[in-house]
């Protein structure tokens, strides 16, 4: 979770380039208001476009696409998890050699990467086939065992669509992993911040403000308290951070002295932003107020960031400013239009998602993800049991096991009927 690093005037490491021992010439201001402006563009699209996702994502009844819920005790242990796991990180960096351990990084990104953006790209390339375009349906299955005790590991359902959108992404991965390119790298970070959107949804208002509340003191410490991010951040050659070169009017495609951001500081008030989207939606308005007053507070605290860190010159923790904003401003309109009490007992899961099943363990059953959905969906649904008001349904019931019984208590309510019906004849 790397926070925006820059320092433009002198050209140093801290930048985001590589250096040869030679002080790069200062970049000109239109060089740093175009690569501020391209992080804050960069930044705002995944936001927008992946909050708007994250509502079709809840509603759909795709098992594939399901989103993954972040409870509160996820979000409290979660800055403790991103300590270690950056903490490990710089470690590795200091023992090991800096060159292998980033080749292994950018074959494990590769992948990820040609994944997410095909995931991204995909509703946008299906517009552009034909109607006509032969589309043929394919299963990737694995199993575990056989007979009773076979059980799914892998049940993925794709069409030739998405082979294509596929193919298209892993010409991206390819220069990527050859090159290094930042517009490549881009496209990764912005593929994976728009599904880290979409798919990651907080459960509550709650939780979004102990996820941001602990992260907000996570950024402060590893910034200003060590030079742990900013080291790993300038190491780490995989697409967790987006990137804009200074020198790009100067040099072109081939600048190399970069502003950078770090995924962290989009995803997770993207996240929160998204979960207000919803929220707006569940009071049936047919407005989006406090979608769009987060999304405003977070174009100000980005932007009071980076004014920031050109005015000091130094690397600043974005969350510092960007949790306030995003939790501050949504809150005052709540308390001026006196709904603070619906923002905090709005519940993501039950208000947005009222068909949708709680996974709380993965059954086994054949068939595709859909159908997993379906089914459990159906088994939710489903008419409650009546209560039988037969005398003999009900010692049936309460006497299964002895089926003897049950048939001479059935035989003897027949005969008792029968001689009834016959004396009201008479």
């Amino acid at each position: 979770m790397d926070s925006a690093v820059s320092d433009p005037h002198n050209g140093s490491a801290e930048a985001g380039g590589p250096t040869n021992g030679t002080t790069r010439p200062p970049s000109t201001p239109e060089g740093i208001a175009l690569a501020y402006g391209s992080l804050l563009l960069m930044a705002l699209l995944p936001i927008f476009f992946g909050a708007l996702r994250s509502v079709r994502c809840a509603r759909g009844k795709n098992a594939s696409d399901m989103p993954e819920t972040i409870t509160s005790r996820d979000a409290a242990r979660f800055p403790i998890i991103a300590s270690c796991t950056l903490l490990g990180l710089y470690l590795f960096f200091k023992i090991f050699s800096q060159e292998y351990i980033n080749l292994l990084l950018s074959m494990y990104f590769f992948v990820l990467g040609i994944l997410a953006l095909s995931h991204t790209i995909s509703p946008f390339m299906n517009k552009f086939f034909p109607a006509n375009f032969p589309n043929r349906q394919y299963q990737l299955l694995f199993t575990q065992g056989s007979g009773e005790n076979k059980e799914e590991i892998i049940n993925y359902e794709f069409d030739t669509k998405d082979l294509v959108c596929l193919g298209v992404s892993s010409i991206v991965g390819v220069w990527y992993l050859l090159r290094k390119h930042w517009i490549a790298n881009n496209l990764f970070g912005l593929a994976f911040s728009l599904n880290g959107v979409e798919l990651l949804h907080l459960n509550n208002v709650s939780t979004g403000c102990i996820l941001l509340g602990g992260l907000f003191i996570y950024d402060i410490f590893w910034v200003f308290g060590t030079n742990v991010m900013v080291t790993v951040a300038k190491s780490f050659e995989a697409p967790i951070k987006l990137v804009f070169p200074q020198d790009l009017l100067e040099k072109g495609l081939e600048a190399d002295n970069f502003a950078m951001l770090g995924l962290g500081d989009i995803v997770i008030p993207g996240i929160f932003i998204a979960l207000l989207l919803r929220f707006d939606i569940s009071l049936k308005k047919n407005t989006h107020t406090y979608f769009y007053t987060s999304f405003a507070a977070y174009i100000f605290g980005l932007g009071l960031t980076i004014f920031i860190m050109h005015i000091f010159k130094h690397a600043q923790p974005a969350l510092l400013y960007l949790v306030p904003a995003c939790i501050g401003f949504p809150v005052l309109v709540a308390l001026a239009k006196g709904e603070v009490t619906e923002m905090f007992s709005y519940e993501s899961s039950a208000e947005i998602l009222p068909h949708t099943p709680r996974l709380t363990h993965f059954p086994t059953v054949s068939g595709s993800p859909a159908s997993l959905a379906d089914s459990m969906q159906q088994k939710l649904a489903g008419p409650r049991r009546r209560r039988p008001q037969n005398p003999s349904a009900i010692y049936e019931e309460s006497n299964p096991k002895d089926p003897a019984a049950v048939t001479e208590t059935r035989e003897g309510t027949e005969a008792t009927t029968s001689k009834g019906l016959e004396k009201k004849e008479k």
